[in-house]
């Protein structure tokens, strides 16, 4: 039986292995473990019905909707999840052609002002103002095409960020509070929620800091010495606070980020917001900005790959009562890519 590492998928697929790990953890695949081989693999069943969910996503289908279609034996369950998402583009070619309608309304009044010579304020039209307040698209539909090959390309397209999808931040250096963690089983994410969730509560740090925030990454990707992969929370904390064991006190340089903001789970998004770094004229990648473990040798310090996730509204979500570990659809994280200026060539 053919095997396929996880990092081998991760390349020829371009899903981040962080996508990989969350495909698994909801049921949608599933990895075999070989004795003595830290490595997650794949075999050609895996690998195949991968392929599946990637078509299927480029289709828009929700992933709950997914995992009904591929393991559902029921062909009208099958049916009816792909009729909602039919009405649900539906919809949005509906809106689509309405905004058509209307800014064609604009361009008819704008060029009729011109002719007579009058000043025309279209914000005065409540008839038009009301039909735009009525759209709720919020997704760009492929347009019609006439070729399968210019249907790829518009998916293509449609699955690239723009700059209106990325938001440009700077994240101010910080004292930060660290749980470290490593392994398979329960998983270094929550084994590091928890972590965090005790060093709150003994030191009081939501009423002590309101203004602290929390922060994700792998470190690294890898499994490190058999023992699974690593993953490392940082809260910020008050330059003076001191940090309890097992938490470690650190330094993070902080910086410019590229950012994409996704509801829990959508990380292949990941892939997205790397390929929009890569292709832009006016920014690169930052490299060095969080210490790693095995990583890459830099002014005799280790460096991880420097990418992490912001918790928005983490105090909301840490009121709530619900453990970090629980999937919620709407709870939001920052993707956040470390970038600079580019350089002129």
């Amino acid at each position: 039986m053919k095997l396929t590492t996880i990092t081998e998928i991760s390349r020829e697929m371009n899903l981040s292995t962080r996508t990989l790990r969350y495909y698994e953890q909801i049921g949608l695949i599933e990895s075999v473990k070989k004795d003595d081989y830290a490595y997650r693999t794949y075999d050609e069943a895996t690998v195949t019905r991968l392929q599946q969910i990637l078509v299927l996503r480029k289709l828009r289908i929700p992933l709950k909707q997914i995992a009904l279609v591929l393991k559902s034996e029921n062909t009208t369950a099958i049916i009816d999840a792909f009729q909602q998402s039919l009405a649900e583009v539906d919809d949005e070619i509906t809106a689509l052609s309405t905004i058509r309608d209307i800014i064609n309304t604009f361009i008819t009044r704008l060029k009729e002002s011109i002719n007579q010579d009058i000043k025309l304020n279209l914000l005065d039209d409540t008839a038009l103002l009301e039909a735009v307040d009525a759209l709720t698209v919020q997704k760009i539909p492929l347009k019609e095409e006439k070729t399968a090959v210019d249907l790829e390309q518009a998916s293509e397209k449609l699955n690239k960020l723009t700059d209106r999808d990325v938001r440009i931040v700077y994240l101010p250096p910080s004292m930060v509070a660290s749980a470290y963690a490593k392994g398979t089983e329960p998983g270094p994410e929550l084994v590091t929620a928890e972590m965090i969730d005790k060093f709150i509560e003994d030191s009081n740090l939501q009423n002590l800091y309101s203004a602290s925030r929390h922060y994700g990454f792998n470190n690294p990707d890898e499994p490190v010495h058999g023992e699974g992969h690593g993953y490392e929370r940082y809260m910020t904390i008050p330059d003076d606070m001191e940090v309890p064991a097992p938490l470690t006190r650190k330094h993070f340089v902080g910086g410019v980020y590229a950012v994409r903001t996704i509801q829990m789970g959508e990380w292949d998004e990941w892939g997205r917001l790397h390929e929009w770094v890569s292709n832009n004229e006016r920014y690169d990648f930052r490299w060095y900005t969080i210490e790693g473990v095995n990583g890459v040798e830099h002014d005799g310090k280790k460096w991880t790959c420097g990418w992490i996730e912001e918790h928005l509204n983490y105090w909301n979500w840490y009121a709530s009562g619900f453990s970090m570990g629980e999937v919620d659809k709407f709870r939001q994280i920052d993707l956040m890519i470390p970038i600079k200026k580019r350089e002129a060539k």
